[in-house]
């Protein structure tokens, strides 16, 4: 293992989004058995510090990898085209008005069938918009273009963890 491995390398998978969560799960359990910094007792503290690096790094890893949005954003930053969410923030007005619909929607929820029915609205949405980050990182190999979809899915999920807790307000 090499600390300076992408996440890709270090787990042992192909360098795209398309990836089956079972095999990520399952290489990330067999990284962190070689890796426990138990199995290095013998060999001393230096061993063991060592250990806990790669246990750092393994789990940093599989933070990446395990979420499609983060495995996006990755995927973008290694093919030269950073997500840069912080400073930029320019979105399409469709995109823009589907949020602001969004919202109004959300404001106006009175119930867990309003609440359910917009979270299905918002879960399709992400879905086509995962695939399309497929497409265009597997297939088109356009990390320029994926990352305006990275873009979007954020706001996406921030706004999902939105519906959630209008969905807490409306229990209570």
């Amino acid at each position: 293992m090499n600390l300076q491995s992408d996440d890709f390398e270090l787990f042992g998978l192909p360098r795209k989004f398309a990836q089956e969560r079972s095999q990520i799960d399952a290489r990330w359990k067999e990284l962190q058995r070689e890796a426990h910094p138990d199995r290095f007792a013998a060999q001393g503290a230096a061993a063991q510090r060592v250990a806990m690096q790669w246990s750092v790094r393994i789990n940093e890893a599989y933070q990446r990898l395990k979420d499609p949005l983060k495995r996006a954003a990755y995927l973008c930053e290694l093919n030269g085209a950073p997500v840069r969410a912080e400073d930029n923030t320019a979105m399409p007005t469709a995109f823009l008005m589907q949020q602001m619909e969004w919202r109004e929607s959300l404001e106006d929820a009175r119930s867990e069938g309003e609440l359910d029915a917009l979270d299905d609205e918002v879960m399709a949405a992400k879905k086509r918009m995962l695939a399309e980050c497929a497409r265009l990182l597997d297939e088109a190999g356009d990390a320029a273009a994926a990352v305006q979809q990275v873009r979007a899915l954020m706001f996406v999920a921030r706004f999902a963890q939105d519906v959630e807790r209008r969905r807490d307000q409306l229990g209570q």
